[in-house]
């Protein structure tokens, strides 16, 4: 659909976007992850993005797979502390809650999926994305290989919020703009939330350059969570939490350290940016 129409969203709608500074002690990373949900809802976001691997940084790449657990709405009565984390934060801050992203077995035993859980104010799992672009990088200094211990996923996925569309995706997915394109195929997209680990390499060179593009050639608000200092593990991440609104303006960013960036979303803006220069309505699909 490449209509440029606004989606009917409740306006103003408050959003927050969590940073960390993620260690490889889970009960310490929640901890901190509940302090943060607690003050950015106090503040009055109305729904809230944590960072990929909020509840882990590990030493080592297979401290993942060793934390994984299963998807509860597959094993009901399993032990997955992550997601009754999340489930249960939603609900007591009454808050739509992003959590962004906890490590989900996968049908490969050495691996797992990178998944994002969507949680409405009653504390109930609305959705779920696993991360589809598994991030490679090698300099000589610095080398990642998510694939040695991740699952891809496969599925793009939009969800309906009192916000309107949101589109979800991980670090990584950024840097792939025919994601987005899709995701917002079948209606205008609100918001896009991209929690995020990027190094301090990537993340100097190219982050807030990909996040502004996403949003300018959408047409929509994105939320970056991000992941933002210096890691137990030796690996700097780069951090830079911010919202940017659909003409590519930055309304709020957190350079480094731990804390939250807070804004607002607003239907007129939307509907105006989408009138004064209908770019979604002259796309050419091939």
């Amino acid at each position: 659909m490449n209509s440029a129409t606004s989606p009917t969203i409740a306006s103003p709608f408050a959003v927050a976007a969590i940073q960390m500074i993620s260690s490889p002690d889970v009960a310490l990373n929640l901890r901190h992850a509940a302090a943060q949900i607690a003050a950015a809802a106090q503040a009055g976001a109305q729904l809230i993005v944590l960072p990929e691997y909020f509840c882990l940084m590990g030493r080592h790449e297979e401290d993942k797979v060793r934390a994984c657990e299963p998807d509860l709405l597959q094993a009901p009565d399993a032990n997955a502390p992550l997601q009754q984390f999340l489930a249960a934060q939603a609900k007591q801050h009454q808050c739509w809650l992003i959590g962004g992203t906890i490590p989900l077995a996968s049908p490969d035993p050495q691996k797992v999926w990178n998944s994002v859980l969507v949680y409405s104010p009653e504390g109930a799992r609305v959705c779920r994305y696993d991360k589809i672009h598994l991030f490679g990088f090698d300099n000589g200094r610095e080398r990642y290989a998510e694939a040695q211990t991740i699952a891809p996923g496969h599925t793009p996925v939009v969800f309906d919020s009192p916000a309107g569309p949101i589109a979800l995706s991980v670090c990584y997915d950024l840097r792939f703009p025919e994601l987005y394109r899709q995701l917002g195929q079948a209606a205008p997209l609100s918001l896009i939330v991209v929690p995020a680990a990027f190094t301090y390499t990537t993340g100097e060179a190219h982050w807030e350059i990909l996040l502004r593009a996403r949003a300018i050639e959408n047409q929509c608000y994105v939320l970056a969570s991000a992941q933002g200092g210096q890691h137990e593990n030796g690996r700097r991440t780069w951090g830079h939490s911010m919202l940017i609104d659909p003409w590519g303006e930055v309304i709020a960013c957190l350079p480094s350290g731990e804390g939250h960036v807070l804004g607002l979303l607003e239907a007129e803006k939307l509907a105006t940016i989408r009138t004064n220069l209908p770019a979604l309505r002259h796309r050419c699909l091939f």
